[in-house]
């Protein structure tokens, strides 16, 4: 995309972000805490363009903006702990993860493959926006990954300008900050990631102090480490072997694509963002198709690429003295 930016008041833009957003493109949208990211959550080519534009390294979970608690509920399931603390700050900067419903409309590339999902209710422009949609959005910050965040159009427009095609005006953003984070477990609660809730606000309203400290993903802003297969990877496979399934990429196959146990192309065409909207879906129904073993044909580095890849190594790697059996190979 050569053009840069349209920049238009939130007072006029709502009609041309819902015909964007509608279409399976991003927008730029002010938000309470910082300037966010939006697309389509349940729409993964949708959620494939964010990475994109931002030079997203990898497939971080991104957090479901949601437009009251009813949209909420049928995404997540609250605990009443969560429930209480979206009763006492939503809408405001205050980001919940809690368990995904099984049925959530989620696409799985929003939720990194986890079986959590994190939830916030934005204010103001982006509320009524989604409210407007009827679908959640994703929307981290409008920055390009590893920038500082924007906290105003201008910002957005300086990072992300000539790769989107609308930023919505809403002036300066109130906070500032990210959301705060925090997970329910176990009757405590845990901060994830700190931001503009403080801390002691959500102990006073919890009756609980926050946990520190986590292993894992559980959220956006932490180590990567993403849902996995139980069949083991064999990566940048050069030829099927017996009793193997295929995770293809690309309009050519590799030897031996015949006998494969069962087989899907994350994208015929070749196309990165496709095959990145395809990759938690492919890989879950492959895991469950009887197969030895998922070789996985080559995908390029290039833009989306190496998100993809990094996704598939890091699904292929043993995950701890609990999946002894599993593989991880190469060739």
């Amino acid at each position: 995309m050569n053009t840069i930016a349209e920049i238009v008041p939130a007072g006029d833009a709502m009609e041309r972000a819902l015909a964007l957003l509608g279409k399976g493109e991003v927008v730029a949208i002010p938000t309470e805490t910082v300037y966010g990211l939006a697309g389509d959550a349940t729409n993964g080519e949708a959620v494939a363009r964010i990475f994109e534009a931002k030079g997203r390294p990898r497939f971080n979970p991104l957090i479901a903006h949601v437009s009251d608690l009813a949209m909420a509920e049928r995404i997540g399931r609250f605990d009443p702990l969560s429930r209480k603390l979206a009763d006492a700050f939503w809408p405001g900067p205050l980001t919940l993860v809690v368990p995904l419903q099984h049925d959530a409309d989620i696409h799985p590339l929003a939720s990194a493959g986890l079986d959590t999902i994190a939830l916030r209710m934005p204010q103001g422009f982006g509320a009524t926006l989604i409210a407007r949609f009827g679908r959640p959005l994703s929307a981290p910050s409008a920055n390009t990954s590893g920038r500082i965040s924007p906290t105003s159009a201008a910002a957005v427009t300086a990072s992300l300008g000539e790769k989107i095609r609308l930023v919505v005006d809403g002036g300066a953003t109130e906070v500032g900050l990210e959301s705060t984070i925090v997970r329910a477990v176990d009757g405590g609660l845990r901060l994830l990631r700190p931001g503009g809730m403080a801390a002691d606000e959500i102990e006073r309203v919890a009756g609980v102090a926050l946990q520190r400290g986590v292993a894992g993903i559980q959220a956006p802003g932490m180590m990567v480490s993403h849902y996995a297969p139980n069949t083991g990877m064999r990566l940048d496979a050069k030829a099927v072997r017996e009793g193997e399934a295929l995770l293809a990429f690309g309009p050519k196959r590799i030897a031996g694509w015949q006998k494969a146990a069962a087989q899907l192309n994350l994208s015929e065409k070749g196309d990165l963002r496709e095959a990145a909207s395809n990759l938690f879906a492919f890989m879950r129904q492959l895991d469950v198709a009887g197969a030895e073993m998922i070789a996985v044909e080559t995908v390029p580095m290039s833009g989306l690429g190496e998100a993809i890849n990094d996704r598939l190594s890091r699904a292929a790697a043993p995950r701890g003295l609990s999946d002894d059996e599993r593989r991880i190979s190469h060739g």
